[in-house]
């Protein structure tokens, strides 16, 4: 296993990494990592590295990206879906640092600190000059409430502040346990003396603070962005500040970064800071060990924690989940071996507790399953609903619950030949098929197999052992199963399926042997 570093990071987090046994850990820096990628498994970046398609194509072998932080504005996110490298960060590893740096660009406000320190060491006393205001009384206004947005909350609180927020994914009970009134974003702009952000680049947010959402603010109020420099139209804020109706800002972050000549830097009343508010030798630490440990835990065991190009779960529900991950993917593989035609519609349905959770994982590794015999380049959790949707493919999931059903998964493709339904379940930890064409048979879901439908007659299984024999196939095990009478679509004969486990991979030639009996009507080899 080889783990590429690419920016500098944690001295306990390399350490950790030092620790596993077996994986080369390659230390480099943003100048120097690119002749490591063509074997590299796992990447580690923070901010400087950008993680474009071309750096994919260059990284074959790559399984995971660690983001030391929380943005991923720098890993091109759908390519690293569509290459099946999964993308984690650390949300929270940093809030504590982004909140304090918060707290300090508005008591710099408020009392015009950097100001005042450059007027006494250029020799001035402007006592009168720089009185300031206290944070006590009034009232700040905080866009998004989540992890760094909460820790803003308990530090303004003390400072006997009246909090407000914002958050449409924040329920008002929750907002109430924080000691937060939850109002409109129209109303906080109203009420706010201090509006500090804390939310995502979206379509919804890009240039939220603009000229509209200042017009509706009160005289005299100061602007906090730690976020994301597109939350804020930067001309707009300009003419705010320049206008008298904005007191003051204090910006961390910038449309351009370095923004070198921006116009902004010739107010007075603007605090800038070159995008440090995650910076703190605490949170460099407790992202870098936590994105370690993240990777470990998912090149390992597969727990993919803190993923955003993948459904997140947590560790408990993928502990659960994980026998059946296997099994959906190995039930998909099964099928697309034994699939006759184009697939059309690819349907799940889950019976049993399996109902009652997040299947998504579930689906992705079936469909990774069903594609893995049809493309060039792998299909896996990450990236197989993307691939099924780009082909075409109509994804259904369907939910039968309650005891009366066994923990079981049924996936069916339907192709312009029929309907191919296979149903598996996990028994005593292993996974089994239980169903093939809704027939009855269970067999193991490892290694050699071969699957033949042929009409229920005399001699048909004499004559597969034959075959085997003769040609020097060994058979493990023989699993059988017939259709039952009350699914008779004809008069002829009902139709039986086998499944043989060999000790090695069914011959073609030994294959095209078994249609020299009529009754064959189908058969393939299936190596899992």
């Amino acid at each position: 296993m080889k783990i590429l570093v690419a920016e500098p990071l944690a001295a306990a987090a390399v350490e950790l990494l030092r620790a596993q046994a077996d994986w080369d850990i390659v230390i480099a820096d943003p100048k120097t990592y690119q002749p490591h990628l063509a074997d590299c498994d796992a990447l580690v970046v923070r901010s400087a590295v950008k993680v474009t398609e071309d750096v994919l194509k260059a990284a074959p072998k790559l399984r995971v990206i660690g983001r030391a932080g929380v943005g991923v504005d720098n890993v091109d996110l759908p390519a690293a879906t569509d290459a099946g490298v999964l993308v984690m960060n650390t949300p929270g590893g940093n809030a504590i640092s982004v909140a304090e740096h918060t707290l300090a660009l508005m008591l710099s406000m408020a009392r015009a600190i950097p100001q005042a320190s450059f007027s006494t060491k250029a020799g001035k006393w402007e006592k009168k000059k720089f009185l300031g205001n206290e944070l006590r009384g009034k009232t700040l206004g905080v866009i998004g409430l989540g992890s760094i947005g909460r820790e803003v909350v308990k530090r303004a609180k003390p400072f006997e502040m009246h909090v407000i927020g914002h958050d449409p994914y924040v329920s008002p009970l929750s907002a109430r346990d924080m000691g937060v009134d939850l109002v409109p974003l129209e109303e906080l702009c109203k009420q706010s003396d201090y509006i500090t952000l804390h939310v995502a680049h979206t379509p919804e947010t890009e240039r939220m603070m603009n000229a509209a959402a200042f017009a509706k603010m009160k005289t005299g109020v100061r602007i906090v962005n730690c976020a994301r420099g597109e939350l804020v139209d930067e001309g707009d804020l300009q003419a705010a500040i320049t206008s008298g109706k904005v007191a003051g800002a204090a910006l961390d972050v910038f449309l351009k970064e370095p923004p070198e000549q921006n116009p902004l830097f010739a107010l007075e009343s603007v605090v800038a800071t070159p995008h440090i508010a995650g910076s703190t030798e605490e949170a460099q630490e407790i992202v870098g060990i936590r994105i370690v440990e993240q990777m470990i835990e998912y090149l390992k065991s597969g727990v993919a924690l803190n993923a955003v190009n993948m459904p997140a779960m947590t560790a408990v529900q993928y502990n659960v989940l994980r026998p059946y991950v296997d099994l959906a993917e190995r039930l998909g593989t099964f099928l697309s071996n034994i699939v006759v035609g184009n697939p059309q519609t690819i349907r799940f349905t889950y019976f049993g507790r399996l109902a009652d959770q997040n299947t998504q994982i579930l689906r992705n590794a079936g469909l990774a399953g069903v594609l893995s015999r049809s493309l060039e380049h792998r299909a896996n959790v990450v990236n197989a609903m993307q691939i099924a949707t780009q082909r075409g493919f109509r994804v259904v999931e369907e939910r039968e619950p309650g005891a009366a059903h066994m923990d079981s998964i049924r996936i069916e493709v339907d192709t312009e030949t029929g309907n191919f339904p296979v149903l598996g379940a996990v028994v005593l930890d292993k996974p089994r098929l239980l169903q093939v064409e809704n027939i009855s048979c269970e067999a193991t879901l490892g290694g050699n197999l071969m699957y033949s439908r042929n009409d229920d007659v005399p001699g048909v299984i004499g004559f597969l052992g034959t075959c085997l024999g003769k040609n020097g196939v060994n058979v493990a095990s023989f699993a059988l199963g017939r259709q039952e009478e009350s699914a008779r679509k004809s008069k002829g004969p009902l139709t039986a399926i086998s499944i043989v486990e060999t000790d090695s991979p069914v011959p073609d030639s030994v294959i095209s042997q078994l249609f020299e009996n009529p009754a064959v009507k189908f058969a393939r080899r299936v190596v899992l």
